[in-house]
């Protein structure tokens, strides 16, 4: 990908597309397991008032997978905010807000750091900085659950997605089940776990401090991936001002089930006028 960025390819290999017209423009990145497909209720939404950015990220199953280095993308996150930043040059944006889901959320704050002028806002959308538990902090997930999750990608791809896709959706609705497992299951089982490797391993806390651009923090008052108190948590530790927006619902994905619950929220954070 860093050749890719050097010839100026990013924008074409990462499928970016820009829709709407407004001012001012919001770059709406996924998480692991979704494609930019999962932002098709609220794109249209957003794209009234603004000019949206929407991308594949280099994991997904849209893109190329011969343009996924293991060795460049397992380490850390920095190599995604990388990507990120070069996309944003190479469209040439100047002060976007970055809505980033999941794992997008911190790769977003990582970006922040490297480059806080390209960015007036990031929306933190069931993010966390640390998935594991550790004494005196509680990530959602212990380590016997996480070597389990590597063993079941690892050994038997199919049935994870489908056992893994309801719990992480977390809501009884059979459309955003179908559509995450769908995306999920078309991931190469050798970059779903590489990927997932890197997400659990992670820990930005440190790096929380450093984020210095305003935040949102939104969370479903729910979810299997990412236990509630992480908000909160976050907000104390980020650098800049923050504010922390707990939707009343449940699930990993408030994009794709509860969308205009997130949109009521957003357009408050956003002073959309409508």
């Amino acid at each position: 990908m860093e050749r890719l960025c050097a010839n100026g390819g990013i924008a074409e290999a990462l499928n970016a597309k820009i829709y709407g017209n407004g001012s001012q423009t919001v770059v709406l990145a996924h998480g692991f397991g979704e494609t930019q497909g999962a932002w098709q209720f609220l794109l249209p939404l957003l794209a009234y008032s603004f000019q949206v950015v929407v991308f594949d990220m280099v994991f997904s199953p849209n893109v190329d997978p011969k343009l996924y280095d293991p060795q460049r993308y397992r380490s850390d996150f920095n190599a995604y905010a990388d990507d990120l930043v070069c996309l944003v040059d190479r469209l040439q944006l100047n002060n976007t807000i970055y809505l980033g889901h999941s794992m997008a959320a911190m790769l977003g704050c990582l970006a922040a750091i490297n480059r806080p002028h390209l960015f007036t806002h990031l929306i933190l959308l069931s993010g966390s900085p640390r998935y594991l538990n550790e004494e005196g902090y509680k990530g959602g997930f212990n380590r016997s659950q996480v070597d389990a999750i590597y063993k079941s990608i690892n050994e038997n791809f199919k049935g994870w997605v489908r056992n893994f896709a309801p719990k992480a959706v977390g809501v009884n609705n059979t459309a955003a089940i179908a559509e995450f497992e769908k995306s999920l299951g078309r991931m190469k089982p050798d970059i779903a776990l590489s990927v997932a490797k890197s997400v659990f391993s992670s820990d930005f806390r440190h790096k929380l401090p450093r984020v210095k651009v305003p935040c949102t923090i939104i969370q479903s008052k729910k979810d299997y991936i990412v236990p509630r108190s992480i908000a909160s948590y976050m907000k104390s530790k980020v650098g800049g001002d923050a504010e922390v927006k707990i939707l009343d619902t449940e699930g990993h994905f408030p994009h794709l089930t509860a969308n205009n619950l997130l949109f009521r929220v957003l357009k408050e954070a956003l002073l959309i006028k409508k």
